[in-house]
């Protein structure tokens, strides 16, 4: 008797036909690259994209001037009224949703910034970070539930990072985005587990893209090599190639942007 091969599951990429994308937080940085990425693929008949305010995303508002496949939705990810509404917008353009990329992430912002040592930590900063890259992804995964749970295979990823896995962490420093970030992959990894039992044809998986040169990364890219500072349109073509690969049994997985796991 000989041992018979494993099966590998399919990719969910080459299942998808007709299919319908979502891209929160596709303004700017690597989720504005989404979605111009995915203009691009006849696979996908309508994309959504979210933004914040108006101020914020001339570029994506422009680009849905002359691409008639693209819908944009304001919604504010530290509001759970806005992801409600914004969802239901969808709801009414479409029963389902084949492929979710969560881009919005907080780093930095006036006053906030990467906490150096325990004497810099502020309440209302770190809350600040748990409301961005924490809770707002829970709530998102809460409400997308309806849209996901269908008949055919689907991804909701997240883009997290590497310095909130725990395992990992060597260095120190930055408090708040560490902490946020492996709260987001705790949080992530526990929805995969519900998702498994309530939407059977999803797959919940957590990315870490590198360090990409947008507005969140650009005042600490003065230590990083040049081969490892990559452009917007680099980043999300790795990523879809890590995506191009997922199948239903990397639900609840963490990637890094070259297709290795990553430590919790």
């Amino acid at each position: 008797m000989t041992d018979q091969p494993l099966i590998s599951s399919p990719s969910i990429f080459a299942s998808i036909r007709s299919g319908q994308a979502l891209i929160v937080g596709g303004n700017r940085g690597i989720g504005l690259g989404f979605v111009k990425h995915l203009l691009k693929d006849q696979r996908f008949d309508q994309v959504f994209a979210t933004y914040r305010t108006k101020t914020a995303a001339s570029e994506l508002l422009e680009l849905a001037q002359t691409h008639d496949r693209l819908h944009c939705i304001a919604m504010d990810l530290t509001d759970e009224a806005a992801i409600e509404s914004g969802i239901a917008q969808i709801k009414t353009m479409t029963p389902e949703l084949h492929f979710v990329v969560n881009c919005v992430g907080f780093l930095h912002d006036g006053a906030i910034a990467p906490e150096k040592a325990l004497r810099q930590l502020q309440p209302d900063h770190l809350m600040r970070y748990f409301q961005v890259n924490s809770i707002g992804a829970a709530l998102l995964a809460k409400h997308l539930l309806s849209l996901l749970n269908h008949k055919q295979p689907n991804v909701f990823a997240t883009i997290s990072a590497k310095i909130g896995s725990i395992e990992d962490n060597r260095l120190g420093g930055w408090y708040g985005y560490r902490a946020s970030k492996a709260a987001l992959n705790m949080l992530l990894k526990t929805a995969a587990i519900e998702y498994s039992r309530r939407s059977q044809q999803t797959a919940i998986v957590l990315l870490h893209p590198g360090t990409t040169d947008t507005r969140l990364s650009e005042p600490f890219q003065r230590g990083v090599p040049p081969d490892k500072l990559f452009p917007v349109q680099k980043t999300v073509g790795l990523l879809m190639n890590v995506l191009g690969n997922v199948t239903l049994d990397d639900n609840g997985s963490f990637f890094s942007w070259d297709g290795s796991q990553l430590p919790w």
